[in-house]
């Protein structure tokens, strides 16, 4: 018996589908694109060089999923213009650097 390719995908396993959410994403791009678009807000709203958004107490985000929309989500409200390997980019620099989220 053939399953069609939706029945297919639907059989993989969730967590494999969520293990490549940063795999190819280039964290120096990640880094530089984060000091171009998104330090000065931050700056604007914590102070000193901004990384205290990311290190304060009370943090929102819980996984890596939720650190790649809230990317998404800042790129949206404030008309950055990212295209959405550079929101992963970004997203996954600052899992390497601050949040260290599991697969």
């Amino acid at each position: 018996m053939r399953l069609p390719l939706i029945a297919l995908a639907l059989l993989l396993p969730l967590p494999a589908l969520a293990d490549d959410i940063f795999s190819k994403a280039d964290l120096k791009a990640g880094e530089k694109l984060h000091d171009q678009k998104c330090t000065s807000c931050h700056i604007r709203m914590y102070g000193g060089d901004g990384s205290k958004i990311y290190t304060r107490d009370g943090r929102m985000l819980s996984d890596r999923q939720e650190l790649l929309q809230r990317v998404a989500s800042c790129n949206t409200s404030l008309n950055s213009g990212l295209f959405p390997e550079e929101e992963h980019a970004i997203a996954a620099w600052l899992n390497h650097r601050y949040y260290h989220f599991d697969q």
